[in-house]
């Protein structure tokens, strides 16, 4: 996998694993924790989701600057894992009010921007080498596989700290239950007997006498153990930081060289250029105060803000280059802003409208032990049957053949008929489909690269928001007939809003979410690495870390709009939910296939 690249891959790649590790504990569990701990409505929790998204990817871009102003690329990377270490370690902490809550999600944001864009411009700087340089979209490749073996068990580790911290207060887990408990705290849950039935389910210790007790002392318990999950995450940052400081070394430094008088006069841009940036910010504050949805304006004025700056300091020879970035750019805001729903809307779907419990056959999928003896069966049989040459790697897997599959065969056996899955592990299927496809991705664009057909970067960007499109047509077709969330609500005769659950006629299979999931995981490969080895190829060399810094912004805004689906989750059909997201990546398709050649001309 590292073959005939630098060894500061390997370096970059357990770096990020780390960092990820924790980013993806957040993805699974942080809505699901603001409205278990704080009660919370999918509406205001996707607002301070969205935020923390934003100010992850926004804050990049102030990495960006700080790195390639200083040139100290690497410092910049190690103090922003110490940064984010801090906000874990604080959100580690249990009883917390929200602002403390809040306080610990922007540190983590400010480390997150800090760290980021720069190890991705730092990747890049090992392929401006010309001896690497022609494996730069591969490696690009399997630095975001290294992001993805991280995050595939972060929501295994997160659901499982928190079940066993369930257990030992004589609990199960039933994550529809805080919503209920806090409907039964507030007055709102229209018939409390439905909260006797899900209660005497989760009890160990048998029937719930005192309702009122067991609402309070449940929503304590299932918040700490998301606490104690973020302790996890901050564990994870410290394990990135002992690799980065024991072979940051491998990582290329660039430091500042002497410049030439030209070289002075082009410096001199960022100065003049902070007029443009806060003329541009100004007017985005101004539309900001002005506008119905200031969240959304706030996030285009401040890109629009970028826009202009970064305009006004590059010179006529880099333009072209910037330009065919910022239209890039464009696409990715609309990508993002409908790929992250799967900490969100998906996440909700997942935990109201999929089924709680499923048949041994499924629940292979949804332990840990399960699925890795099911991943040990089938890497054993693609070495059996796919390994000519070697003699010892056709023996290693026959060996994971058998061990992968008694395994199998006895978790499958000791399964009962109904067993219980956690929305939470639905985060897994991104990164695990991420591992699994990645190298088959790589091998069919090296076939279509020896007979002449690889498509140009820009073309699988433009490919990939069609292949969305497709995995959010899955799950609109799941959600056809279901009841939807504004049918679950009602004002009753003394004007107060009142709540049912989500009946169980209107609850699908698993495979739905998981298949959709895996068409946007194909649609990810297709953009994301694609658009990271884009912007490091086209970046003018005085700008690659803020025009990493500029992507990641990009990325910043499409969270923001992220809004969109917890804003309409109460109040649309979930099929003409899943419908916005489709329209907008099939016309941010058709946006980048009508500058195609543009995109083209500036990586030849």
């Amino acid at each position: 996998m590292f073959k005939q690249h630098p060894r500061g891959l390997i370096v970059a790649f357990f770096t990020n694993m780390g960092e990820r590790f924790g980013f993806y504990t957040m993805m699974a569990i942080l809505v699901l924790f603001l409205q278990a701990r704080y009660g919370l409505d999918e509406e205001a929790a996707g607002e301070i989701y969205s935020w923390f998204y934003f100010g992850i990817y926004a804050l990049a871009l102030v990495g960006g600057l700080l790195a390639d102003y200083t040139k100290k690329y690497k410092t910049v990377i190690l103090f922003g894992q110490i940064i984010m270490f801090a906000g874990y370690a604080l959100l580690a902490m249990p009883g917390l009010p929200l602002v403390i809550t809040i306080v610990g999600l922007l540190t983590i944001a400010l480390g997150n921007g800090l760290f980021k864009g720069n190890l991705q411009a730092v990747v890049g700087q090992m392929y401006d080498d010309p001896k690497y340089a022609k494996f730069r979209d591969s490696a690009f490749m399997v630095f975001y596989m290294g992001i993805n073996v991280g995050a595939f068990f972060a929501p295994f580790a997160a659901t499982g700290i928190r079940n066993w911290w369930l257990k030992s207060n004589g609990f199960l887990h039933d994550g529809s239950l805080p919503a209920v408990c806090h409907q039964y705290i507030n007055g709102t849950l229209e018939d409390p007997g439905k909260l006797q039935t899900l209660a005497n389910k989760v009890s160990i210790n048998g029937p719930v006498t005192d309702l009122t007790g067991f609402a309070h002392s449940y929503l304590d318990v299932f918040a700490r153990g998301y606490n104690y999950a973020f302790g996890i995450a901050a564990i994870a940052m410290v394990i990135s930081l002992v690799v980065y400081l024991l072979y940051g070394r491998l990582l290329p430094n660039k430091e500042k060289t002497a410049q030439s008088s030209t070289e002075a006069k082009m410096q001199k841009g960022p100065a003049t250029g902070f007029i443009s940036l806060l003329i541009a910010m100004a007017v985005g504050a101004a539309i900001y105060f002005a506008s119905h949805n200031r969240d959304i304006a706030f996030a285009f004025g401040l890109f629009a803000g970028f826009v202009a700056w970064i305009l006004q300091i590059s010179t006529k020879e880099e333009r072209p280059r910037i330009m065919a970035l910022l239209m890039v750019f464009l696409v990715v805001i609309f990508f993002w802003m409908s790929f992250h729903q799967n900490g969100l809307t998906l996440t909700f779907f997942a935990r109201d409208y999929t089924v709680k419990n499923v048949g041994p056959f499924t629940f292979m999928f949804f332990t840990l032990e399960n699925i890795l003896s099911v991943i040990a069966f089938i890497a054993g049989l693609i070495l059996v049957l796919g390994t000519k040459r070697s003699l010892n790697l056709r023996i290693f897997g026959g060996a994971l053949l058998l061990v992968g599959g008694g395994l199998a065969y006895y978790f499958y056996s000791q399964a009962g008929a109904e067993n219980a899955i956690s929305p939470e592990i639905f985060q897994s299927f991104n990164p695990l489909f991420i591992v699994s496809l990645t190298f088959l991705v790589m091998a069919l664009f090296a076939w279509l690269n020896k007979r002449g057909l690889e498509p140009s970067t820009p073309k699988k960007i433009g490919i990939g928001m069609i292949i969305a499109a497709v995995g959010f047509g899955i799950i609109l077709i799941a959600s056809l007939n279901l009841v939807s969330p504004h049918d679950l609500k009602f004002v009753d005769a003394s004007g107060v809003t009142k709540f049912n659950p989500v009946p169980d006629s209107s609850r699908v299979m698993p495979y739905w979410l998981m298949s959709s999931y895996l068409i946007l995981t194909i649609a990810e490969l297709f953009l994301s690495p694609m658009g990271l080895s884009f912007v490091s190829k086209v970046a003018p060399p005085r700008f690659q870390g803020l025009m990493q810094g500029g992507w990641l912004l990009a990325t910043a805004v499409g969270n923001k709009l992220l809004v969109v689906g917890s804003f309409f989750w109460g109040k649309l059909d979930l099929s003409q939910l899943w419908l916005i997201f489709i329209v907008c990546c099939l016309l941010s398709a058709a946006f980048i296939f009508s500058i195609i050649k543009r995109l083209e001309k500036v990586t030849q």
